[in-house]
C-alpha cells in the first residue's frame, strides 16, 4: 500500500469527534497523526480502531523521561502496531538509545518496527525563547543540527524539525535521514502558535520526507478537498482549496 507523504493531525479531544471527521473522507484513508490530547482521551483502543480502518499512523506522544522509563514505555507503544513514534532529542543520547532498544524489544515478531524519530525543536520555539527561557546560547539551527547528530548516533530513523532546517540537515546526513516537518499552512493561513511554519511546496523543495497538516485541513469546510489540495501543492501543482 502506497502512503502519501502527509499526515493529518487529529488534534481533537475525543474519539467521536475524530471518527466523525474521518467519515467525511468516505473511502479515502489518509495517513494520520494522533497526538497527546487525543491519545490520552481515547487510549490504545483508538489506535487499534484506526489501524483496523487501514490508516498509516503516527503516534506523537514525544516521550521524554529517564532512559529506563522511556525504554519501557516505548516497548509498550511498539506493540500497538503504529508506523511512526516520537521521543524528545533533548533527553540525550542515552535516553534515545533506550527508546530505540524499547521499540526493538516491543515490536511483535514478524511485524515491521515503527519508525522512531526525535523532536529537535518545536515549531513554536523562537531564538528569543531559546536564550531567555531555556538558557541555550546556540542558535536554533545549531541546536537542531546537534540534536540530530545525537539522534543519528543513537540509531534512530530521523527527526521532527521545521522546514527551515531540512536543507541544512540533508547536507550533513544525506537522504537516508527521515525528516518529518509540522507547521504546514496554506499561503494565507493564520499561523496561530506556530512560529516557524511553511507551505507544502516549501517543505517539498527543502527536502522534507513527510509533512504534518492540522487546521488547514481539519477546520476546512470540506476537509477532503483541502487534503487533496495540500497533496497537489506538495507535488508542485498550485491548487486553491
Amino acid at each position: 500500500m502506497t502512503h502519501a507523504p502527509l499526515f493529518i493531525a487529529l488534534d481533537m479531544n475525543n474519539e467521536k469527534t475524530a471518527m466523525d471527521f474521518l467519515e467525511r473522507f468516505e473511502d479515502v484513508r489518509p495517513d494520520l497523526k494522533v497526538g497527546m490530547e487525543l491519545f490520552y482521551s481515547a487510549g490504545p483502543k483508538l489506535v487499534h480502531d484506526l489501524k483496523e480502518r487501514g490508516h498509516h499512523l503516527f503516534l506523537d506522544v514525544k516521550c521524554h523521561d529517564i532512559p529506563t522509563t522511556v525504554g519501557k514505555t516505548m516497548k509498550q507503544l511498539a506493540s500497538f502496531g503504529v508506523d511512526v513514534i516520537t521521543t524528545h532529542a533533548i533527553g540525550g543520547k542515552e535516553m534515545l538509545v533506550a527508546a530505540r532498544e524499547g521499540i526493538e524489544a516491543g515490536t511483535p515478531a514478524g511485524a515491521n518496527r515503527p519508525k522512531l524519530i526525535a523532536v529537535t525543536a518545536l515549531t513554536s520555539t523562537t531564538e528569543h525563547m531559546l536564550k531567555q527561557d531555556l538558557l541555550i546560547q546556540e542558535n536554533l539551527k545549531q541546536m537542531v543540527h546537534h540534536y540530530t547528530t545525537r539522534t543519528v548516533e543513537a540509531g534512530l530513523d530521523g527527526v521532527v524539525c521545521s522546514v527551515h532546517e531540512v536543507a541544512m540537515l540533508r547536507k550533513t546526513f544525506g537522504h537516508d535521514l527521515y525528516t518529518l516537518t509540522p507547521g504546514i499552512r496554506n499561503h494565507d493561513s493564520n499561523l496561530h502558535d506556530q512560529k516557524r511554519a511553511a507551505t507544502a511546496e516549501e517543505a517539498k523543495i527543502s527536502g522534507s520526507s513527510a509533512i504534518v497538516v492540522g487546521r488547514a485541513i481539519t477546520e476546512h469546510n470540506d476537509p477532503r478537498i483541502a487534503y487533496e489540495a495540500m497533496l497537489s501543492q506538495w507535488k508542485g501543482m498550485s491548487v486553491s482549496s
